[in-house]
């Protein structure tokens, strides 16, 4: 039979007996019970919740990434080997956990560990070293009378042809010979309009023969140096005018290539400003077989990363050229700053011509200048509208994923 207990008032049953060796809980056990219960929570506790390590560091990632732009204002030292690096040093990554992060290189100093061989933390970063060789290998280019060869660039800079090669393509988006052939088209440009004669201008721009120029002559200019001379007077333009979902589009081309993609509100306007871009050339109304060609350039509008597999008639000195060669290399679904450009070319500092290099580009989206964007990723001017360079971003991003 139960009871009510006079302390606990809760029922007591006086019927059963403990089995042998069971003792019923008492006050102290219980207090006991729950410390241990609290200790195994406050461990468990700092087992969820680390202490940070080198490896939840922001800059640790920029590390990692081997990022060129964080030379100069990031240093790490690694414990194990006693050496201190830039963040894009080539060497094998080291464990975080040997690692330091120094904001200034004197930090990075203080440690007693010594800088790295490979990356120069003290000096100018590979990145630099690279982009002065390629400056010094254009001033080359330029300076040369004769096209000079790649076996003696390479000497000139200090490097193996196969590396110099593959560094100055990398930096200017162009090999040597096409750098090369740009700057002497630039000059036969530059020549012919400023020469009494044809002849004169064959040897202003370094050739020694006019046979040699004339070989090179229609690939440079698109048509023969008298007509270049004249204006482009009487060069033959074909042309169509199509509909796309940004608008009216243009197409024309040279005998050479598609010279010229131009988008717009209205196609009047477009065929104006194609006259004000080939001023002295006959623009010719393409046919049904030329308004296929403008099908294909819609294409690469309304489905971007197709790409547009037709030869390009690109009209611009080496410096535009360069600009244009590295705006290609931006992948569909991705921009790039005008100062990443700027650096990509080896020229950091001409952010402002690489703007205006954009902004004189006649191929619209098959020379991608609406990947460009500002340093914070905001869209600046655009040729033909800055909500068309929205729209085509916009594309790109949804074909990127």
């Amino acid at each position: 039979m139960g009871v009510y207990s006079k302390l606990a008032l809760v029922p007591v049953v006086t019927n059963l007996k403990a089995r042998a060796g069971v003792r019923q809980p008492n006050a102290r056990d219980m207090i006991i019970s729950k410390g241990r219960t609290d200790m195994t929570r406050t461990l468990a506790s700092k087992k969820t919740h680390p202490p940070p390590t080198v490896a939840d560091d922001p800059r640790w990632a920029r590390i990692v990434a081997r990022d060129h732009t964080a030379d100069g204002h990031l240093w790490y030292s690694v414990m194990t080997t006693g050496v201190y690096c830039r963040p894009s040093c080539p060497s094998r990554r080291a464990s975080p956990e040997n690692v330091q992060l120094h904001d200034t290189l004197a930090a990075a100093r203080a440690t007693g560990c010594r800088p790295c061989k490979r990356c120069n933390p003290d000096g100018v970063s590979i990145g630099g070293e690279n982009a002065a060789m390629v400056a010094r290998a254009c001033r080359l280019i330029e300076q040369s009378e004769e096209e000079p060869s790649l076996d003696s660039l390479a000497e000139a800079v200090g490097r193996s042809p196969s590396h110099f090669h593959r560094r100055f393509k990398a930096t200017t988006g162009l090999t040597p010979k096409e750098y090369a052939d740009a700057h002497r088209a630039a000059k036969v440009r530059q020549s012919l309009e400023s020469s009494n004669s044809v002849t004169e201008a064959i040897y202003d721009a370094g050739f020694n023969s006019s046979g040699r120029f004339y070989e090179k002559s229609t690939n440079i200019l698109g048509m023969t140096p008298t007509r270049y001379r004249d204006g482009g007077v009487n060069e033959e333009i074909r042309f169509a005018v199509g509909k796309s979902s940004l608008g009216a589009i243009l197409v024309a081309s040279s005998k050479k290539g598609v010279a010229a993609i131009l988008l717009g509100d209205n196609p009047d306007t477009l065929v104006r400003d194609l006259q004000d871009r080939f001023r002295k050339a006959r623009l010719i109304g393409g046919n049904k077989d030329y308004e296929a060609m403008v099908a294909r350039v819609v294409g690469l509008v309304e489905a971007p990363g197709v790409g547009l597999d037709l030869p390009l008639d690109v009209r611009g000195t080496a410096f535009q050229r360069r600009v244009w060669q590295a705006l290609k290399e931006i992948p569909v679904g991705q921009t790039a700053s005008y100062s990443e450009i700027a650096r990509r070319i080896g020229l950091p500092k001409s952010v402002r011509a690489v703007a205006g290099a954009c902004a004189a580009n006649n191929l619209a989206v098959a020379i991608p200048c609406h990947r460009v964007v500002r340093n914070d990723g905001s869209l600046s001017g655009y040729a033909w509208g800055v909500e068309r360079k929205r729209a085509l971003l916009g594309r790109e991003a949804k074909h990127g994923r």
